[in-house]
């Protein structure tokens, strides 16, 4: 087993995969490094001695500035290292010589079985949903569900109300988002029948919101507005036997990977998350695009510090002018509410030996491998294009979840190096960075990216392990927040509420 690792050959950090004590000698590349320190696991120690202002090299990019001078063999972190980041910066088109990854996959890896949906899309799941317009009408969306669990079937996997407290009281891009938030879940594809329950008097209203939804399937979505019937709960079980009777013919049917789509999302990370989880999801998101399916990549404040390196992988001059602005934009919004940029990492991150925003979204790009991006997307906005997407959203678990899942994927993969045991709208995937979180926690963790430095395996192969059975989840297994019955649904609030 590892003990500690070196990532890139450029570095003059190396991190700790377990707790050293202050003078334990370690061999570093044929150099000898006595620590001066005890370092806990996931923590940095300098490999050199450091002037005051240095850079930090980690993943071979910097993270970072000491705040003074650091000996070799010294804990390196948030009390003497900072961010070398600035509010504003000129970004130029370097494309970076990115190959296409080639699909080897065998024959039985490029298929899942999945519902076709009359659009062309595919679901991974087949429920009925019940999506309310409007927060007032939460209450009543969670007893219909809860009058309509008998309506669960072989080929019916759940019955699940979301609330949200919108849908009203809202002005201008905040509303817009809302409804385009809501659109992407009615016409979701893991979806086999939707009740859109509704008020009657907000913003939002259904007649307002149809036109978000495009050409719908009007076989699996209905609709009820509340005030204008007496009893709202039985009018909405009998749309809902309506929905089950169709959604119940439907069937898994063998289906290409390319209908796939696939978000990213990492959240409680530690030092671990860009050495082992991280990375795997990488290598899944490069399997799946090089057999012709889609991955997104969210949580926007996340890459600032890495940006750089997602820029010089698009695809073209259009796409990385898209990303540009994905990153300026969403600097904008801090600077509009008197918030600082660059207010991360977070408590739980720098316990686990993130130090700065540059450490943390050079662990958080690992997720998107190394295929080309292809597109980028505005909140809520579907795929459009199979490949890596890059998607307009905030690090917010909850929130960034919920974009993925209103965006088309129908899978999320969180990597996590502390643990979480929320879910979003489609199966949640949690993924440990280290293997005593999955031994804590068995009935959060799903898969555990720990073993990548335990059980000798490459990266390749873990990344091949993961994407079979991400397919065993696309096949129908659930997960573990499925098993516990979590679902939550957070919508990018940014504007007033009247």
């Amino acid at each position: 087993m590892q003990e500690f690792i070196k990532i890139n050959a450029a570095d003059n950090v190396a991190v700790a995969l377990r707790d050293y004590a202050k003078g334990e000698t370690l061999c570093v590349d044929g150099t000898e490094v006595t620590l001066a320190e005890d370092i806990a696991r996931g923590h940095k120690f300098t490999l050199t001695d450091l002037a005051a202002g240095a850079a930090v090299i980690k993943y071979g990019f910097p993270i970072g500035y000491t705040k003074e001078a650091v000996g070799k063999g010294c804990h390196i972190h948030v009390h003497n290292l900072k961010t070398g980041l600035g509010d504003d910066l000129s970004y130029a088109y370097h494309p970076a010589a990115v190959a296409d990854r080639v699909c080897d996959l065998p024959e039985k890896d490029r298929y899942f079985m999945g519902y076709e949906r009359t659009d062309g899309k595919a679901g991974v799941r087949n429920e009925l949903w019940i999506v309310p317009t409007v927060g007032c009408v939460n209450s009543i969306a969670g007893a219909i569900a809860a009058r309509c669990q008998d309506l669960k079937c072989d080929n019916i996997e759940a019955v699940v109300s979301y609330s949200h407290p919108y849908g009203c009281s809202q002005m201008g891009e905040d509303q817009e988002n809302t409804r385009k938030a809501l659109a992407g879940l009615i016409t979701h594809p893991n979806a086999g029948g939707v009740l859109v329950l509704g008020l009657g008097c907000e913003n939002s209203n259904i007649d307002v919101l149809k036109p978000y939804l495009g050409d719908y399937d009007e076989s699996r979505v209905h609709f009820l507005v509340c005030q204008d019937v007496e009893d709202e709960v039985g009018e909405a079980v009998k749309i809902m036997q309506e929905l089950a009777e169709n959604a119940a013919k439907c069937v898994r049917t063998q289906v290409p990977v390319s209908k796939l789509v696939i978000g990213m999302k990492c959240g409680g990370s530690d030092g671990l998350s860009g050495i082992t989880a991280n990375p795997m999801v990488g290598e899944l998101s490069d399997l799946v695009t090089g057999a012709g399916g889609s991955t997104i990549l969210t949580e926007v404040p996340e890459m600032f510090g890495a940006e750089t390196i997602l820029m010089d992988r698009c695809v073209n001059e259009e796409v990385f002018e898209k990303t540009v602005h994905l990153i300026n934009d969403f600097k904008d919004y801090f600077r509009r509410h008197n918030q600082t940029i660059y207010e991360n990492p977070s408590p739980g991150n720098k316990k686990g030996g993130i130090s700065t925003l540059e450490d943390k979204a050079l662990g958080c790009t690992q997720k998107s491998g190394s295929s080309k991006v292809v597109d980028v997307l505005a909140y809520a906005q579907p795929v459009e294009k199979a490949g890596l997407n890059l998607l307009s959203a905030p690090g917010n678990d909850l929130v960034a979840s919920t974009a993925l899942a209103v965006s088309g994927a129908q899978i999320v993969l969180f990597t996590t190096g502390r643990g979480t045991p929320f879910a979003s709208a489609v199966p949640t995937v949690k993924v440990s960075s280290n293997t005593q979180l999955s031994e804590k926690k068995k009935g959060w963790i799903d898969f555990n990216a720990g073993k990548l430095l335990e059980d000798g395996m490459t990266l390749e192969e873990l990344g091949l392990e993961f994407y079979e059975y991400v397919l065993t989840v696309a096949n129908g297994q659930k997960v573990k927040s499925e098993d516990a019955g979590y679902r939550d649904l957070a919508i990018f609030k940014q504007g007033v509420t009247l």
